[in-house]
């Protein structure tokens, strides 16, 4: 879609660079938008499922950089860049799911003290 975008912009003489900033501010106050309407408990579980569409995201950018399909060296440091916190944001979520589920674990109860105080 943004690809048709950037053609379609350039047959007007549109600088691309302006057109891809431009679907980056949108993209920006859409996702702030849909977030901040949804429930705190809900995002938590939300963040969840994302993980799963992040990570694939960064697969997908692996196999990109490993293919080295004619990338510039720029291009190739934002790609690394890109990755890199990807996997900071996968990692992260998944400690922050795991953390939320170890809340609904049920902890063993301490040994009862009988009337003399000494454990039972």
């Amino acid at each position: 879609m943004s690809g048709q975008l950037v053609t379609a912009a350039s047959a007007f003489g549109i600088d691309p660079f302006v057109t891809n900033l431009a679907i980056l501010v949108l993209a920006g106050f859409v996702g702030y938008a849909v977030i901040s309407k949804v429930p705190n408990t809900l995002h938590t579980p939300l963040m969840s499922g994302t993980n799963a569409i992040h990570g694939i995201v960064v697969l997908g950018g692996i196999i990109v950089l490993g293919l080295g399909v004619d990338l510039s060296p720029l291009n190739k440091a934002i790609l690394v860049v890109a990755i890199i916190f990807g996997t900071i944001n996968v990692v992260g979520g998944f400690l922050v799911t795991d953390r939320m589920l170890d809340m609904f674990k049920s902890r063993p109860e301490p040994p009862k003290k009988d009337e003399d105080g000494e454990e039972s």
